[in-house]
């Protein structure tokens, strides 16, 4: 199980992307940037992704609408998205954040240590989602030669 891990980073601007590869360059893992919602959700579709730290504030598509879109997707509708914000501090703007997905909310100036730690827990995660998907697909592969073994067939996926 030596597939990478990956977090998204996804701000309008080249410098919030470069200190947020800064950051989390000491945590074990492949960044992946996009500058815009479009070009996040075009990476989200190649990559699987254990994290997204998603601007708010971004021309076209904010993040918010790269969130519902995110969620309403099989593929990415269970990834983390932790919105990283200079400006929405207002409730009314977080509590949007957490209404369509958000599982943080962190204010710039971000606390480098804080964000690691964060970024850290969610690849855990990540790694034990997969880990257990790995032995129940070996399960579900003993369990079907078992019932061949047997001489019965598995019963078809519906």
């Amino acid at each position: 199980m030596s597939k990478e891990q990956n977090i998204l980073l996804v701000d309008d601007h080249p410098e919030n992307l470069i200190a947020l590869e800064a950051i989390l360059e000491d945590v074990d893992c492949s960044l992946l940037m996009a500058n815009s919602g479009n070009e996040a959700l075009a990476l989200l579709l190649k990559h699987d992704v254990a994290l997204v730290l998603l601007d708010v504030q971004m021309p076209g598509m904010d993040g918010f609408e790269v969130a519902e879109l995110m969620r309403k997707s099989n593929r990415t509708k269970n990834v983390p998205i932790i919105f990283v914000t200079a400006i929405s501090k207002e409730a009314k703007y977080v509590a949007r954040g957490y209404g369509v997905g958000a599982i943080d909310y962190m204010f710039k100036p971000l606390n480098p240590e804080i964000l690691q730690h964060k970024a850290r827990f969610f690849l855990d995660l990540d790694m034990q989602k997969r880990r257990l998907e790995e032995k129940l697909r070996k399960s579900q592969e003993s369990k079907e030669a078992f019932m061949r073994a047997m001489g019965d067939e598995p019963p078809a996926e519906s």
